[in-house]
Formats: C-alpha cells, structure tokens, sequence
C-alpha cells in the first residue's frame, strides 16, 4: 500500500512550505502528499509558479493525491456558494495543470439545522460541484467530520448524500479520527461501495468518551484507541481500490518536533500499522 501524508501533520513545525515538505516526502520515500490549499499552496504561488509545481511532480517521486480542502459547501447563502464555487474552479484549475485528481471539500460547521435541509443542500450543491469538476476530468470527495457542531458529521450521513448525488466523481473520504469522533458504525460502512471511498486519513486518537475529541488528541496510527484493523478489513471487503493512504494529525506536541523528525517517524509508524493490514 502507497503512502501519503498531509501537509497538516507538521503544520506547526518551523519552516513550514509545501517547498519544504516536498522535500522530505522525497527524503523519508512518500508517495503522494496533500497540499492544504489555504497555506501551502497559497504561499508557493507568491513566489512560484503552477507550471513550475507540475514540473517537480513530474521530475520527482511524490506526486500530489489531493487538495485539502475546500471548507464549508453546504447550507451557504447563494454568494457564499458562488464563492465556493470559485475556490473549486481554481483547484481543479491547478489539478489539470500538476495531476491531481482529488478536491476534498468539507461540510459547514457550527449552524444548527435541520437534518432534511443538510441533506437536501448538500445534494444540490455536490451535484453542481460535480459538474464543474468533471470537466477538468477531477473528483470530488467529501470528508465528514467527527464533531457535533458540523452538519455532516458520521460516515452513515455522508453515505445516504453520496448515494443520492449518484456521480461517478463524487465520492467519499474516510478519516478514521473523523469515524470514531462521533460513533460511525462498522456496518454502516459494510453497506457502502468501496469505490466511492477516494481517500482514506489515517491517524488514531486518545480514548475520550465519543463527541468530546479535538484534532489536537489526534496520535500516530496503532498508538490509540480507534479500532483501524477493523476499517482496514471493512474496507477492503467492500472493494477500496484506492491502495493509499495518507498520514494526516493536528497534535500540537508533534509540532513541537522537527519537521524531519515528524516526516521520519511518520513513515515508521504508519509502515508499522500498514504491516498488519495489508
């Protein structure tokens, strides 16, 4: 299995650039990395190129999986989505030119709303979301999350939305923190299509009771409580054709690390997980 890792897991760390992290996915031998549109790539284009991105990636061994992330899809006001929609244009502008396939997007936090105008909203707008990516020949994958302030926040959910956008680029990404935070259940999962799972974040977390988890209890994989072996097997039964993964943690005492060191042990410690499921 290919590994990835999202520019996040060292976000903290001094130095931080996609020019530096580049350089140690190249270093530790990642396969793929996550470049955070709201930094990583912003700060890059100040001072370079796209052309000189899509340069890197054909002239080196990492290549990009994904853009993480486009914030907050659902339930805007017609402005606010127009302003979504234009963020989604510029990615998948950027992915045609350097090869990456994936724009992941996530749900709006923090309204209170009725589950029927969640699911309703976030139909409309994915569908529209769809077909401007599908001209770019991209995806979209949708990253639930373990919170209960965010509108979209267990795999079942995001699930019955997939289903009912019914597009071949629409589909779903599955962070295992995300899956435990607010109790997704394994057989929920079983129902699903292994094909609509884009991109799977691996990560575990520190065994608070479900709903009270933060990104900052996030841990290096197989040093938690989340059952990943569990997700792993699900996953493949259901024919997750992906074949990697990506390393993705907010802890901010891995921040306090050098980035080398984060990258380092980042490669260990997720071999040494994927050891055991693939």
């Amino acid at each position: 299995m290919k590994l990835s890792i999202n520019q996040a897991t060292a976000l903290e760390c001094k130095g931080f650039s996609l020019e530096r992290d580049l350089e140690l996915c190249e270093k530790y031998g990642y396969d793929y990395i996550e470049p955070r549109t709201m930094d990583g790539m912003a700060q890059y284009l100040e001072k370079h190129t796209i052309e000189e991105l899509a340069e890197y990636f054909k002239s080196h061994k990492v290549k990009p999986l994904a853009f993480n992330t486009l914030c907050f899809f659902n339930n805007r006001s017609s402005d606010e989505f127009q302003g979504v929609l234009k963020e989604l244009t510029e990615m998948c502008e950027w992915g045609k030119a350097i090869g990456c396939k994936t724009v992941i997007t996530v749900p709006t936090v923090d309204k209170k709303l009725h589950k029927d105008e969640i699911h309703k909203s976030a139909v409309e707008c994915l569908r529209e979301m769809g077909k401007i990516a599908a001209g770019y020949g991209m995806r979209i994958s949708v990253e639930f999350l373990g919170a209960p302030t965010a509108s979209i926040n267990t795999f079942a959910d995001a699930w019955k939305i997939i289903e009912e956008v019914d597009m071949d680029n629409v589909g779903i990404t599955i962070d295992c923190f995300h899956f435990h935070g607010m109790g997704s259940c394994i057989e929920d999962l079983k129902k699903a299509d292994g094909r609509k799972i884009f991109v799977v974040h691996l990560n575990d977390t520190e065994d608070y009771p479900i709903g009270l988890l933060t990104d900052a209890d996030r841990l290096w994989p197989g040093e938690g409580c989340i059952e990943l072996e569990d997700i792993f097997k699900t996953l493949k039964e259901i024919g997750w054709q992906e074949d990697v993964v990506s390393l993705e943690l907010f802890r901010p005492e891995y921040w306090q690390m050098d980035a080398d060191t984060v990258y380092k042990m980042g490669k260990e410690k997720s071999e040494a997980f994927l050891k055991k499921v693939v």
